[in-house]
């Protein structure tokens, strides 16, 4: 495990444990994230914790071309209950994320550090939002890091409605052309949407 300096180079990724922990410390600014993100490393961490930076291996990811949507699905798509868009409230979306209870989890990892330095990129045009209204209501949504290579890297998502992240991240994903969808870790949730595992060697390919 190497901890970071004010110097922003990570150390090469095949270097993290065999959790994905590759280094400690440093801090948030946006050139330290985009310069993780490029090269496949992302913070995660606990609100009391230093600084986590994580390569994990395999990686947890999804080909837009293996999307699955189910026929349940397909009629909540169909009937056009939530009305989607994009990046129009990312504030709301990262707060939403940040305070959603989640099984397990009885903090956030998304820190007030972190809900600033993820808003600065979004002012530089490097993450992006969805959005999921019902009635005018923000009850869903997602938000991840964009860094014009064909990739989206998703940090996030929430739903205060069934099936509300799942609307937002499908017909977030049918109307882009991303190669590659990074998910990180595994969820229950994403592999119900097509998400599997591949080598981080391979990821790097896409980087």
């Amino acid at each position: 495990m190497h901890f970071l300096t004010h110097k922003i180079e990570f150390p090469d990724v095949s270097e993290a444990s065999i959790e994905g922990l590759l280094a400690v410390g440093g801090d948030l600014s946006t050139e330290r994230l985009l310069h993780a993100y490029a090269n496949g490393v992302f913070p995660w961490f606990e609100d009391e914790e230093p600084i986590l930076w994580w390569s994990p291996d395999p990686r947890f990811v999804i080909f837009p071309k293996d999307l699955k949507v189910s026929k349940s699905m397909k009629q909540v798509l169909k009937k056009k209950a939530f009305r989607v868009t994009f990046n129009k409230d990312f504030i709301s979306v990262i707060q939403n994320c940040a305070y959603a209870k989640r099984n397990g989890q009885s903090g956030t990892w998304i820190t007030e550090n972190m809900i600033k330095s993820y808003s600065d990129l979004f002012d530089l045009g490097y993450a992006k939002s969805v959005e999921v209204w019902q009635n005018e209501e923000l009850v869903g949504g997602l938000y991840g890091i964009d860094l014009g290579n064909g990739l989206f890297c998703g940090e996030s998502m929430f739903a205060k409605v069934s099936n509300a992240s799942k609307v937002g991240f499908i017909t977030f994903i049918q109307n882009s052309d991303y190669k590659l969808i990074d998910c990180q870790l595994h969820t229950n949730h994403l592999e119900s949407l097509g998400g599997k595992h591949i080598s981080r060697l391979e990821f790097q390919k896409y980087l």
